[in-house]
């Protein structure tokens, strides 16, 4: 891990199929819930950042609509194959920033996997995807899975606490050559979300603590938007 002069370096964000470098006066300082040593940073971004991920997103989601359910199954089992590859990689990302043993970080790469390789069938559209630390690989697999067979493309807001391992999928996707703009990640906490709220995806997920969940969704309901809240 390289450090800058002022701390740890920062995560960018992703957009449109590359990282996605961006100014922000704040940042979150990630750290080992054990020991408390400062990992990485993360952007606390807000409207303009959130905006930028979902026009990425609205420009990507009829092409990958009408790509057909097997070729999105096709990228889906790849994107699941190149997981199972770098199990180790993603399993110390988790276990970094959760806390996680070896055993149970493992165990959350394999859940990872088989959400992907058996998606069922969800709802398309353009998605927002709001992740709590609790399970923030497995959760988010499993939340995104069945969206992206039905032809949906995200933007995904996983917890500053946690977000090494949502990256990594993200960046795995290009590697795996999925079409860019499918997947899309913005960093924060509040206004990040907000920002989410305020722009034109079609709805919101939530997957995490239900109580924080409730938060969210009062978000998601004063900006009109519709709101599902998965549990971790």
């Amino acid at each position: 891990m390289e450090f800058a002069a002022d701390g740890p370096m920062a995560i960018p964000m992703w957009v449109n199929g590359h990282a996605f470098l961006t100014v922000t006066s704040d940042f979150f300082t990630v750290t080992n819930p054990q020991t408390g040593e400062a990992l990485r940073r993360v952007p606390l971004c807000g409207a303009s950042e959130a905006a930028e991920a979902v026009q990425a997103a609205q420009a990507a989601q009829s092409a990958w609509a009408m790509m057909g359910m097997p070729a999105r199954r096709v990228c889906l089992g790849r994107l699941a194959d190149g997981l199972d590859r770098y199990t180790g990689h993603f399993a110390k990302l988790l276990q970094a920033e959760c806390g996680f043993d070896e055993a149970r970080a493992t165990a959350e790469v394999g859940e990872a996997v088989e959400a992907l390789r058996g998606a069922s069938v969800g709802e398309t559209g353009v998605l927002g995807v709001v992740l709590d630390a609790s399970r923030p690989l497995a959760g988010f697999a499993e939340t995104i899975a069945p969206a992206l067979m039905a032809g949906a493309t995200l933007v995904v807001k996983p917890s500053p606490k946690a977000p090494s391992a949502v990256f990594a999928l993200c960046e795995l996707t290009s590697r795996e050559e999925w079409p860019a703009g499918v997947v899309n990640l913005v960093h924060g906490d509040v206004a990040a979300i907000e920002g989410l709220c305020a722009s034109s995806i079609d709805r919101l997920v939530y997957c995490g603590n239900a109580a924080l969940g409730a938060q969210i969704g009062a978000m998601a309901e004063a900006a009109g938007k519709a709101f599902e809240l998965k549990a971790a």
